[in-house]
C-alpha cells in the first residue's frame, strides 16, 4: 500500500510542478555552470546504495570519501540555492527517486555515504535505519532536525525520531508527517 500510495502522489506532484520544475531548472543552469541535477550517492534500505536527485544548490558537487556538510551561511551555496534550500524545493528531484522506487515519500533521510559510515561508528543502532527506504522528508525534519548535524545531541535526536517512525509506521503517520513538512519549508531557521 506504502508503494502504491508512494508512486501515485509522486506521479501527481511531479506532473502538477512540471513548469515550476522549469523554471527552478532554469535559474540553477544560469545562475552558475554545470549541471541543473546534483547527484549523491547516498545509502538506502538494507544499506544498498542509490544515487539521489537534488537541484544543485552549491558551487560544488561533493561525492566522494570525504563530504563537507553545508552550514548555515555556507560561502559554496549559490544565492538561488539558499532559498532553493529554505524552502526545500531542491528536494523535488526525489520525486524520480521514488518513481523508481529507490525512495519512499516518508522515511529517514538518506545521508551521504561518508557521513553514513561516520555515524555509524558514533551512534549504536545507527543501522536500524537502513530497514525501510529512505524518504524525501520524514518524522525527524518535522521536529526540526534539519541541514547540518553538528553534534552528537543532534545526530541522537535525529536517530531517535526516525527509529520512532520505523517502530511505530502506518499510512496515518505517512499522512501526518507530509501534512506536518508543507509547513516545515517557512520555518527561517532552516537551511
Amino acid at each position: 500500500m506504502k508503494r502504491v500510495i508512494d508512486f501515485a502522489v509522486a506521479a501527481l506532484v511531479l506532473l502538477a510542478l512540471c513548469p515550476v520544475l522549469l523554471v527552478v531548472a532554469a535559474i540553477v543552469r544560469l545562475e552558475t555552470p554545470g549541471p541543473v541535477l546534483f547527484r549523491q550517492r547516498r545509502g538506502g534500505v538494507m544499506g544498498k546504495t542509490i544515487v539521489v536527485y537534488k537541484f544543485r544548490t552549491m558551487r560544488v558537487a561533493e561525492d566522494g570519501d570525504s563530504v563537507i556538510q553545508a552550514t548555515r551561511d555556507d560561502s559554496r551555496i549559490t544565492r538561488s540555492g539558499a532559498i532553493l534550500r529554505r524552502t526545500s524545493i531542491d528536494e523535488l528531484p526525489q520525486l524520480i527517486n521514488v518513481l523508481r522506487g529507490d525512495m519512499s515519500l516518508v522515511g529517514p533521510r538518506p545521508h551521504a555515504l561518508a557521513h553514513d559510515r561516520e555515524f555509524q561508528i558514533r551512534v549504536p543502532e545507527y543501522n536500524r535505519r537502513f530497514v525501510t527506504k529512505p524518504g524525501i522528508t520524514g518524522l525527524a525534519q518535522i521536529r526540526g532536525y534539519r541541514g547540518e548535524t553538528a553534534d552528537i545531541d543532534q545526530l541522537e535526536g535525529r536517530l531517535a525520531a526516525d527509529l520512532e517512525y520505523i517502530d511505530n509506521w502506518t499510512i496515518w503517520s505517512d499522512v501526518r508527517v507530509l501534512v506536518a513538512t508543507l509547513k516545515v519549508p517557512l520555518d527561517r531557521r532552516a537551511y
